[in-house]
């Protein structure tokens, strides 16, 4: 097994390496298809890291990512599992993608709101919708003897 290779982007600007060593790989059986070789064959894969013990990422990147997958961790440990494919080695390859794809969107630092305030125009539609809406509940009332 190989490193696995996370590509550049926001966050990691070198992107990341994470060594083979750090990751975990499962197979069993599948349930999807393959005819009478899914008895016989191993052909779903779930990979497995460690989040709270990798050394391929900084101290910054470590808490985005345990931020951002908290739902998906357990116990630190993030597990991505794929049985799509007939054959082990296409699992395999879309599991690692898969791992990759987590972490790079994880480690992308939260873009800060911009504070903005409604526009004249919008303040004027509002009150207009206002003083018609109390106009329409104005006139189901009944009529007021004189």
């Amino acid at each position: 097994m190989d490193d696995l290779h996370v590509p550049p982007g926001p966050g990691a600007p070198d992107g990341l390496r994470i060594p083979a060593g750090e990751l975990t790989e499962r197979f069993s059986h599948s349930s999807g298809p393959g005819g009478q070789a899914v008895n016989t064959s191993d052909s779903r894969v779930q990979l497995s890291l460690d989040i709270s013990t990798t050394t391929s990422l900084t101290p910054t990147q470590r808490t985005r990512v345990l931020q951002a997958l908290a739902s998906k961790l357990s116990g630190g440990v993030l597990t991505v599992s794929s049985s799509e494919h007939r054959s082990q080695f296409r699992n395999r390859a879309a599991a690692r993608e898969r791992l990759a794809q987590l972490l790079r969107e994880a480690i992308v630092p939260p873009v800060p709101r911009r504070k903005t305030k409604p526009s004249r125009a919008s303040r004027r539609r509002r009150l207009e919708n206002k003083k018609h809406r109390s106009e329409l509940k104005r006139n189901r009332r009944r009529p007021e003897r004189d």
